[in-house]
């Protein structure tokens, strides 16, 4: 026999020796435990594969009477559906967290990546996302989270600003000449290209985690991106004459070599940098950039100028015999690491300060556009996987088609008549 359980009959229940179950009459197997220390809760017992468990609802007064009692009959319902409350509670307290997943995704999906970019998403995954959800379940990341995050990155953080600050001169009253430096001021800089950058790697890990059995959807499967304004940064052919005359006048040629060799091919920075020769055929005037040097991760094959032939001749004479890197660097067996001070020096000398390495190769699709290259053409010799990325030079193809247009006006346009005077 049970009691009908009311907040009066769990407020006058006594403190025992022992701790004890006062069953309720209108729901089997849900009662009151009171314990010898004088705390009250709410529990339900119950037999699941043969076995008698009790689940612990929740703790009196925080939990009513009747809220207890709602809640021992929607588990009830549970259980004869075949469900067992406390393997469920037991598989959420041990559910992986977002760390987990993080780690298992450093582990096992990057090293199938490009190094730059391996390096990169685990930076973002380390610096942006785990701070805010390195303790958080798997499964209690709900798109809205991902939205906040994204939100609060693409806002950005403050930054020193880098210029020096110069010490300033001390009263008279100090022993010392020169104070400390004042501390560099702090500028705000938001952040919307890098949003959505984190915004693709949790797709991608999310994606990750429903095949690993952590959870069953994704939510940043539909993030909301930022809008990007893609940078077009083209060199004239004035620009270019200025960079060739200062890569010819500098005394580093190792280094002036390799910008060569990007101007020549469109080559990414790190794929002239890393070139062996044995990815040359220097007859068929073919470079077969093999799969870990890309960045798409694919073998790559593009035929080469006969300035580029040239240019590698050149790098099989300058370096020791043996050497199998066409720029090998200070340390024995690698190719040059570090092109940053040359670059700056480059900049200065050819009157380029906004012009990165990379736009080489915009340079070099843009002069592909102007003559008469489709953008499948360009897609091809840059490596790009997807079309969208060659989109970008779309534009650019404008001009050629403009000139046919206008020889083709020019062909029919009405000619004009001399009318002879009196």
């Amino acid at each position: 026999m049970g009691t009908h359980l009311t907040e009066r009959v769990v407020k006058a229940a006594e403190i025992g020796r022992r701790k004890y179950v006062v069953f309720d009459e209108d729901c089997p197997g849900f009662g009151l435990c009171v314990f010898e220390s004088g705390r009250k809760g709410f529990v339900l017992i119950y037999r699941a594969a043969g076995r008698q468990r009790r689940f612990t609802i929740g703790t009196w007064p925080s939990w009513s009477v009747t809220a207890a009692r709602d809640e021992a009959k929607r588990l009830k319902r549970d259980i004869d559906r075949g469900e067992d409350p406390m393997d469920v509670r037991t598989s959420a307290r041990h559910a992986p967290t977002v760390e987990e997943l993080v780690e298992r995704y450093i582990d096992e999906h990057l090293p199938k990546l490009a190094a730059s970019s391996s390096k990169d998403q685990a930076s973002m995954l380390k610096t942006l996302v785990l701070p805010d959800w390195r303790t958080r379940k798997v499964t209690d990341i709900a798109p809205n989270d991902v939205d906040r995050l994204l939100t609060k990155i693409a806002a950005g953080r403050p930054r020193v600003w880098k210029k020096s600050v110069k010490p300033t001169k001390a009263p008279r009253a100090f022993k010392s000449k020169w104070t400390k430096p004042n501390p560099p001021p702090k500028v705000f800089k938001p952040t919307p290209v890098r949003a959505n950058r984190v915004g693709e790697v949790l797709r991608k890990m999310f994606s990750l985690a429903v095949t690993w059995k952590m959870r069953t959807d994704n939510p940043a499967t539909s993030f909301r991106k930022r809008p990007e304004t893609a940078r077009e940064r083209f060199l004239s052919f004035d620009e270019i004459q200025r960079l060739a005359d200062a890569l010819c006048a500098d005394p580093d040629q190792r280094a002036a070599g390799i910008i060569r060799l990007c101007m020549l091919t469109g080559a990414r920075c790190g794929e002239a940098r890393t070139a062996t020769f044995d990815q040359f055929n220097l007859d068929l005037a073919i470079w077969t950039k093999q799969a870990a040097y890309t960045k798409q991760r694919r073998v790559h094959r593009v035929p080469i100028s006969h300035e580029a032939v040239a240019l590698i001749r050149l790098r099989s004479d300058a370096v020791p015999k043996g050497c199998r890197f066409l720029f090998p660097g200070d340390v024995p067996g690698q190719p040059v690491v570090d092109l940053k001070r040359f670059w700056e020096r480059m900049r200065a000398k050819a009157d380029i300060p906004d012009v990165r390495i990379h736009d080489l190769r915009h340079t070099f699709a843009s002069l592909l556009v102007s003559g008469g290259a489709s953008l499948e053409m360009i897609g091809r010799l840059l490596g790009h996987t997807q079309i969208g990325t060659t989109q970008r030079y779309a534009h650019l193809i404008d001009s050629p088609l403009r000139a046919g247009v206008n020889a083709v006006g020019e062909m029919l346009k009405p000619r004009l008549k001399v009318v002879g005077g009196n």
